[in-house]
């Protein structure tokens, strides 16, 4: 028993095949792959039983897949039968030639006989009776082009030759049908009686709209706002109004009220911040100590190991050779009597000591001549910091001066932009009159733009469709020069030559045996160059091996020395260190170091009494008369100031 979707099946083998044939034609193998293209099909197939939809995706996407060997045999048919073929019909001929190939075994020939009496019998009659005859000779030997001559015999044609002699009698069976059913279309045919052709009649013409009358526009009434002044000008008064006040009270305070800079008073975080500082300075000025620090030592005997390449290799052998040939001549020298350098390097080594010496008496004497004259200009600089006070005062007095005539000059200027508003708020009467004029003349412009606008629609209206119908026409020849058909022979054998009679010419056969010849010599020739390149390589690296023990040797002795002119340095640095203990208790120094530590005993004490000022003024004592409180607001001032450049110099 058949299930319901086997008997739809089999009833409607002729439909199935026709879809088959309709999305075969809709595929572009070009612009679009297979899977996309059977994924939309099977969304359109959704109202077919899962079977049919199964055996129509099957036999599309068959065609697709065996797309080569198909074309084979149908551009073969075309090209014998092209006068009498459309080229619309190509996916028939490549559905029934899929079937006979690949599913005749699965379909049975009921099948098959429903499916060929389904579509076009004469041209199914054409296609099959063509495949059948050249099967075994042109057929085949296309085939066996693609693919391998055994698996073409066994899988396609020996099947194809088993069902050969039913498919005739199919064939038979199909071309008296088609003969007995030609016979009685003749005898019943009627004569043709001629019709007229149905032309599509042009449409008329589209009138254009009418033209739209302007009508008077209604006036818009003159707003109240126009017979009272504006508010901004309020406005603008009252804020002058407010500024005025404001200048006034701010220039009160100014006359009253004291500078904020003039202030002497400090906050305790400020007097905090200031001891510390003076703590930290007092403890930086260490006479006594030469350097703050001793220098890093400069001992790099202990460093990492590198790995060298050939160039540094190279580079470290010619300096190992220099240096031997350096101790040969030096061994050659004393043997031919030269002096030994030793006296000339000792008598050498104590005149470098004494100069040292001197260089570090000198430095010492610098100093302590620098601080001392660091603290006479201190002194010099707080006279000069009193006599720019003074001039200042001088200088805020004739400024407040300057102020005072800016002031009323301002006023004077405040009363000619009054006036100059007045004249404006005139001429702001005669705007409206302007505005109407601007108004009509906007609207001609307007009027006579849409006149031309609409002129110039209907030419490009008519220029449109004259180019329309040039196209039909070229459009109609197109498809009257593709009609007519075109013969084509594909002959093409690869052992013959152009023709061309050139002394080099060869055919393709030829062509192809000379490259793989040269491919051999080629590939022969990059071994033996390999194996010269490995060759060279193992001899490389026998010799670098040669050079690192070498080099290691080298690196021994060069450490040794590194490391003897390390204690030389060492030795040097000790003996510094002895002459600077000794320039520091000579009478000269001692003496400029004393001198030193009174100037800044003076400078100390002129501190002391200028922080006791401070702390006087801070606990509320006035002094007698505003000359002498000002003379010590200066002085407070200078000194705060010397004590600041003073931080800057240290």
């Amino acid at each position: 028993m058949l299930s319901t979707g086997q008997t739809k099946m089999t009833s409607s083998y002729g439909s199935l095949v026709k879809e088959a044939i309709v999305l075969l034609d809709k595929f572009n193998s070009d612009g679009q792959y297979l899977d996309d293209f059977i994924e939309d099909a099977s969304k359109g197939l959704q109202s077919l039983h899962s079977l049919q939809q199964k055996f129509i995706l099957d036999v599309v996407s068959g065609c697709v897949e065996h797309k080569t060997l198909l074309d084979v045999v149908i551009n073969v048919f075309y090209d014998q039968n092209e006068r009498r073929l459309w080229r619309r019909d190509r996916s028939q001929f490549v559905v029934i030639c899929y079937l006979t190939t690949f599913t005749l075994d699965d379909l049975g020939l009921q099948h098959f006989t429903n499916i060929v009496k389904s579509l076009d019998i004469k041209k199914m009659q054409t296609f099959l009776t063509f495949f059948l005859k050249n099967l075994t000779t042109l057929i085949q030997k296309e085939w066996n082009k693609i693919y391998d001559a055994a698996y073409v015999e066994k899988y396609w044609i020996a099947p194809l030759l088993r069902w050969r002699p039913e498919i005739e009698i199919l064939l038979a069976q199909v071309s008296v049908k088609s003969w007995s059913g030609s016979l009685v279309k003749n005898t019943a045919s009627k004569v043709t009686e001629p019709k007229k052709f149905s032309l599509t009649k042009p449409k008329p013409p589209s009138l254009p709209m009418p033209e739209l009358i302007p009508q008077q526009e209604q006036s818009k009434p003159v707003p109240n706002s126009t017979y009272r002044d504006p508010k901004e000008i309020q406005k603008i008064e009252e804020l002058k109004r407010q500024n005025y006040q404001k200048t006034q009270e701010l220039l009160y305070e100014a006359n009253v009220e004291h500078f904020r800079c003039a202030n002497p008073q400090k906050s305790e975080h400020t007097k905090k911040v200031m001891s510390q500082i003076m703590v930290d300075l007092n403890s930086k000025l260490q006479f006594n100590s030469f350097r703050s620090s001793v220098p890093p030592s400069n001992n790099k005997t202990k460093s990492a190991p590198l790995k060298l390449n050939k160039a540094a290799m190279l580079r470290e052998e010619a300096q190992y050779k220099r240096q031997k040939e350096a101790e040969m001549q030096k061994v050659q020298r004393l043997a031919e009597g030269t002096h030994e350098p030793s006296a000339f390097q000792q008598w050498q080594e104590e005149i470098r000591l004494k100069e040292l010496q001197e260089e570090i008496d000198k430095i010492e004497r610098r100093f302590l001549e620098r601080c001392t004259a660091f603290n006479e200009g201190a002194m010099a600089r707080k006279v000069l910091q009193e006599q720019n006070q003074r001039a200042a005062q001088l200088k805020k007095e004739e400024t407040a001066d300057l102020m005072r005539r800016y002031a009323e000059k301002r006023l004077q200027e405040e009363k000619k932009v009054h006036v100059f508003m007045q004249e404006v708020r005139e001429g702001h009467k005669n705007i409206k009159i302007a505005k109407e004029m601007l108004q009509r003349l906007k609207q001609n412009t307007a009027r006579e733009m849409s006149t031309q606008s609409q002129e110039l629609l209907l030419q490009a209206l008519k220029e449109e469709q004259a180019e329309l119908s040039r196209k039909c026409e070229l459009i109609q020849e197109i498809r009257a020069f593709e009609s007519v058909p075109h013969a084509r022979t594909r002959k093409f054998d690869e052992t013959e030559t152009a023709g061309w009679e050139l002394l080099g010419e060869m055919s393709i056969a030829e062509l192809k045996e000379r490259l793989v010849l040269l491919k051999e010599k080629r590939q022969t020739e990059e071994q033996e160059k390999r194996e010269s390149i490995q060759e060279d390589k193992q001899k490389e690296k026998q010799q670098r091996q040669l050079l690192l023990e070498k080099l290691d040797k080298f690196k021994n002795d060069k450490r040794a020395l590194v490391q003897a002119a390390a204690d030389r340095k060492q030795e040097k640095r000790d003996t510094r260190l002895r002459l600077q203990e000794a320039v520091k208790q000579s009478e000269p120094i001692l003496a400029l170091r004393k001198k030193a530590e009174e100037k800044k005993q003076q400078f100390q004490r002129v501190r002391d009494e200028e922080r006791q000022r401070l702390k006087d003024l801070a606990r509320g004592k006035t002094p007698k008369t505003s000359t002498q409180q000002n003379t010590k607001m200066l002085e407070v001032k200078s000194w705060e100031e010397l004590e600041h450049d003073l931080e800057d110099f240290i």
